[in-house]
């Protein structure tokens, strides 16, 4: 229900979205999903999450230059709610957020990525050099 809408929505430049075989398995076991974490976090706030690739649709030029600082392809997952950070997850299934304050990673997979957020784990700021 995800993979076809996101290919078929070019930006306004043409930019299009990719799917691959690791956004489509995250996607199959826990797309859809809202979770909101109770109590505090240990690091920082926990994020509440609604794991919907739409979330993403008008996202493609960004994933594709983050995608392409990282060597490889990237795809929406959801977002955190509370901050609008956008979740996504590469072609290796490594899960990244997007935000106003920076680009981080979460975590080498789907189920790391989530423990990380919902326990509210500080995550690592992406750098380039």
């Amino acid at each position: 229900i995800w993979a076809d809408p996101l290919r078929g929505h070019p930006s306004p430049a043409g930019h299009r979205h990719t799917v691959f075989p690791a956004a489509v398995e995250a996607w199959a076991e826990f797309g859809g999903l809202h979770i909101s974490p109770t109590g505090p976090g240990r690091q920082i706030a926990p994020a509440t999450l609604h794991l919907d690739p739409l979330h993403g649709l008008h996202m493609a030029r960004t994933l594709g230059d983050l995608g392409r600082a990282l060597d490889t392809q990237t795809c929406p997952l959801g977002t955190e709610t509370d901050s609008q950070a956008l979740l996504a997850i590469d072609a290796e299934g490594r899960v990244y957020a997007l935000d106003h304050t920076g680009d981080w990673y979460l975590g080498p997979d789907i189920d790391q990525a989530l423990a990380a957020l919902v326990a509210g784990t500080q995550p690592a700021r992406l750098t380039t050099g």
